[in-house]
């Protein structure tokens, strides 16, 4: 799926935070995808495009990301994006979903799955912000940046210099195979933020709300959180040390399998997909 195929799919929908896009494809039970930092719902390509036979996936833009539209003042907090995904579920009449978070996507998810076990039917967590690592350590810097105002310059520059979101000063980290990275997508990711200055400043508040307290005060709640769960990750994330995976699966009585993608990165649910949309399939398929 292109972007030009993704972007064809795309569908928006009101809730009091704002005019929210998603990507909707297949058909059964909802699956709802949830990115991180930086990037939008064309993170879940590969899983709208091969699973849409077993679930009726739909790719949410979160707050100061993507399409999404808000308000100069709205709440861009993980906290706030959980309650956006609430407000997402009841704007669509779903009552039960099947989520699957990534990075901060995944740290969203937790909070809202704390908040609302009621409205998911399994949850799945690949490397992600989790409790008190969170920031963590190897963005900091990038925080740092942005707080100091250089973060339209640092866009900007990965936009006009492709190399350089592929390089070790861009976002090289995140990647198993940075160079196979296409022009196309990092156009994807980065250009919605910066289509105006808003949107801009929308991100840097998004930035500037990380903050650790917000997973820490859920950790009761996850102790008792009997949603089937599925941790997966790749065990070469300089940001998310698969520890973390350790006590995700420690914490969360309903966790039933924890997978390791040896030499995998945070995004690996687009570079290897295809073992990762078997480990949803299964995972899905052992709630029947």
């Amino acid at each position: 799926m292109n972007p030009q195929d993704f972007a064809t799919k795309r569908r928006f929908v009101e809730t009091p935070s704002g005019r929210i896009a998603y990507v909707e494809h297949g058909r059964g039970p909802t699956a709802l995808f949830v990115h991180g930092v930086l990037l939008n719902g064309y993170l879940w390509r590969h899983q709208l495009a091969h699973l849409g036979d077993v679930r009726r996936c739909i790719a949410v833009d979160l707050l100061a990301h993507g399409h999404t539209e808000i308000a100069p003042t709205q709440d861009v907090s993980s906290t706030a994006n959980a309650t956006m995904l609430r407000q997402l579920l009841d704007a669509l009449d779903l009552d039960r979903v099947d989520l699957v978070g990534n990075d901060s996507g995944g740290g969203i998810g937790l909070i809202f799955a704390a908040n609302h076990p009621e409205r998911l039917r399994s949850l799945t967590l690949t490397d992600c912000d989790v409790h008190d690592n969170w920031p963590p350590e190897a963005f900091k810097p990038f925080l740092a940046m942005a707080a100091a105002g250089g973060l339209p310059g640092a866009l900007e520059r990965m936009l006009s210099d492709e190399a350089f979101y592929r390089s070790s000063e861009g976002l090289a980290a995140a990647y198993e195979h940075p160079e196979q990275v296409t022009d196309a997508t990092i156009e994807t990711y980065l250009r919605p933020h910066v289509v105006s200055a808003a949107r801009t400043r929308d991100l840097a508040r998004f930035l500037a709300a990380f903050d650790c307290a917000q997973t820490v005060a859920i950790e009761a709640r996850l102790k008792t959180l009997q949603v089937p769960s599925l941790v997966v990750w790749g065990t070469d994330d300089v940001f998310f040390d698969v520890e973390w995976s350790h006590w995700l699966a420690r914490t969360i009585p309903g966790t039933r399998r924890r997978v390791e993608y040896p030499g995998a990165r945070i995004f690996f649910p687009e570079e290897r997909w295809p073992p990762f949309n078997d480990e949803l399939r299964a995972h899905w398929a052992a709630l029947a």
